[in-house]
């Protein structure tokens, strides 16, 4: 069990070093579409403005829950923003904070969810890389397929978290490896 522990960890830090590689340095420009900065304060006005009464919260624009809604979504441009009406640090160290200890509870998750893989090391791998890949299809593929969430940065998040996942698995499993008997002298 302290295998198992200690490979959840080391896995959950892979984890979060993974995320921060893809996601903390310039290669998230890879995913990202960028405004301008006029651009981004006209959007950031129009939101302030808009959205402000309702709160944080994720909005479809235009909303489709009406008829002139559903005509003006047909119709283009669309968006699904993810606000926050009260903004918070680009780097929030709080953000990083609560990000490692989720990623170390998710690596722990794994490894005591591979203790039940039956068939060893290689076993292991195999259920690692299935359970990963179906993980990132459903989860991030799906939003692109059912939202129509633009596919380059869907496809950057899936392999990210593909990678993580992976990586996660790996290093779990190699450390939950039973060491045979020592070789007689």
């Amino acid at each position: 069990m302290v295998r198992t522990l200690i490979g959840g960890l080391l896995g959950g830090f892979a984890m979060f070093i993974i995320g921060f590689l893809f996601w903390g340095t310039p290669l998230s420009a890879l995913a990202l579409s960028r405004a301008d900065g006029q651009a981004s304060a006209n959007l950031q006005a129009a939101m302030a403005q808009a959205l402000t009464p309702g709160g944080t919260g994720v909005y479809f624009i235009p909303d489709p829950s009406t008829a002139e809604g559903t005509v003006l979504f047909g119709k283009g441009p669309v968006a699904q923003i993810f606000y926050n009406s009260s903004g918070f640090p680009v780097t929030d160290g709080a953000a990083l904070i609560g990000g490692l200890i989720l990623a170390l509870a998710v690596g722990i998750i794994i490894a005591l969810a591979l203790g039940f893989v039956a068939g060893g090391l290689a076993a292991r791998v195999r259920a690692t890389l299935l359970f990963a890949l179906a993980a990132v299809l459903w989860l991030h593929v799906g939003q692109a397929v059912f939202n129509h969430a633009p596919w380059g940065y869907i496809l950057y998040l899936a392999f990210s978290d593909f990678v993580a996942l992976v990586a996660a698995g790996l290093i779990a499993a190699k450390l939950m490896e039973k060491r045979g008997p020592a070789p007689a002298a």
